[in-house]
């Protein structure tokens, strides 16, 4: 699946099923998605928008009681997360890597995340909205 054009039909079958409020099938797609080990071929802001659109989706069930099919996605997005931070340093998969620490229950390893993305964000641009979501996102930790 490494070509782009199965990507966006993947990821258009899995928010189809998002907005027709199948939301397990959703969760499950995404798992499946990010689960494949040609997902890390893509190229690194493909891949971002891919676990963009799950990690920080409107609407989805309270975070704090997370289904299975939530649970299983957001750890099969740890990974590749996980390869991006570590590649390119953005603070934004900081973000969302953290975010999903959080949902699965690893709370320290969410507040080390969140900090070491605040910490770059901060030297290239201390007023970003990116530094206030940090900052907002490590203090309810």
């Amino acid at each position: 699946m490494a070509n782009k054009e199965e990507l966006v039909q993947t990821v258009k079958a899995i928010v189809k099923h998002w907005r027709d409020g199948q939301l397990d099938e959703a969760y499950a797609g995404y798992r499946d998605l990010f689960s494949r080990p040609d997902f890390a071929e893509h190229r690194p802001e493909d891949q971002r928008s891919a676990l963009k659109l799950m990690i920080m989706a409107k609407g989805a069930p309270n975070p704090e009681r997370p289904t299975p099919a939530m649970v299983e996605a957001h750890r099969t997005a740890v990974p590749p997360l996980t390869d991006l931070v570590s590649a390119l340093g953005d603070p934004a998969d900081h973000e969302m890597l953290g975010i999903c620490h959080v949902l699965l229950g690893n709370l320290e390893a969410a507040r080390a995340i969140f900090r070491a993305g605040l910490a770059i964000e901060r030297q290239r641009n201390p007023q970003s909205d990116l530094c206030g979501s940090l900052m907002k996102r490590f203090s309810l930790i």
